[in-house]
């Protein structure tokens, strides 16, 4: 699934290429993404609307549009937003060239937004994202935690403290902190030395944590996400996090060469170094 640094590239790359277009149409061969309004009410609505700017809130993409209407996207497990060209009249034809035609995990068009340039589209292999129209911000989005690069220390420092439960599954609980998934937590806390079932932690710790989160993140932006899956940018092509990363599906430590151990927390799996990140 797409993560904070993944969703934030996508959000760049919305300002600098669809800001200001117009939504002609749409098209979809799977109407059960839109889930809020009906799609026929949903087709109507947004037909004509100016995209006024793109943001970015956890893992979501919000679409600011005219008139007071609010576009959201959760690009879920394995979507991905597209700029480009389709003709769907029969099949789906991709008429861009690069990466939109020559990768593979960009081939599964789901929904396309036709602007007076060009398209949008929606990839989703596993047909899991989900697209809602709304006037404002739903409840699922208000009651997020806050973002990682806006929290101090001092008020992640007071959320830690007041959850008990294991660290990765702290970092990855979207309303105590925004926009870390899978990836990142497990490369946070490798990179903070922290063991992922740990509970009680030290206010050293918790720095710790808190200066790799900050670390991590950035330096995936800067990379463009990680792209060991599905994920692609707003042309098609990989980020380059993988590359870089230490411990996410690895099999040896780069610190002490030992072997990287996999377990399941909360029914998602955990990878780490049991020798650098001891419990």
């Amino acid at each position: 699934m797409p993560e904070l640094p993944e969703v934030e590239t996508i959000v760049k790359d919305l300002n600098k290429t669809v800001k200001g277009l117009k939504i002609i149409d749409v098209w979809t061969d799977w109407k059960k993404m839109v889930k809020q309004p009906s799609y026929s009410d949903f087709v109507k609505q947004i037909k004509g609307r100016k995209i006024l700017k793109a943001r970015r809130r956890g893992k979501y993409i919000l679409l600011d549009l005219s008139k007071g209407k609010i576009l959201i996207i959760h690009q879920k497990i394995s979507g991905h937003l597209l700029y480009g060209k389709w003709d769907v009249k029969k099949g789906i034809k991709v008429l861009s060239n690069g990466a939109l035609k020559q990768d593979k995990y960009n081939k599964y068009i789901r929904f396309i937004f036709y602007l007076n340039k060009n398209q949008l589209g929606l990839s989703d292999l596993r047909r899991f994202a989900k697209i809602l129209l709304v006037d404002e911000e739903p409840e699922e989005i208000k009651k997020l935690g806050p973002e990682p690069f806006k929290v101090s220390f001092k008020k992640f420092k007071e959320i830690l403290e007041k959850r008990k439960a294991r660290i990765k599954s702290v970092l990855m609980n979207q309303n105590v902190i925004a926009g870390i998934g899978n990836i990142y937590s497990d490369e946070i806390l490798f990179d903070a030395k922290i063991h992922p079932l740990k509970k009680e932690l030290k206010p050293e710790e918790i720095k710790r944590i808190f200066n790799s989160m900050n670390k991590i993140l950035r330096r995936a932006i800067v990379l463009r996400g990680d792209s060991m899956r599905d994920y692609r940018d707003l042309k098609g092509k990989k980020g380059r996090y993988q590359e870089v990363q230490k411990v996410y599906h690895a099999e040896k430590c780069s610190r002490c060469k030992g072997k990287i151990k996999r377990m399941k927390i909360g029914g998602r799996s955990a990878h780490f170094c049991p020798v650098c990140q001891k419990l």
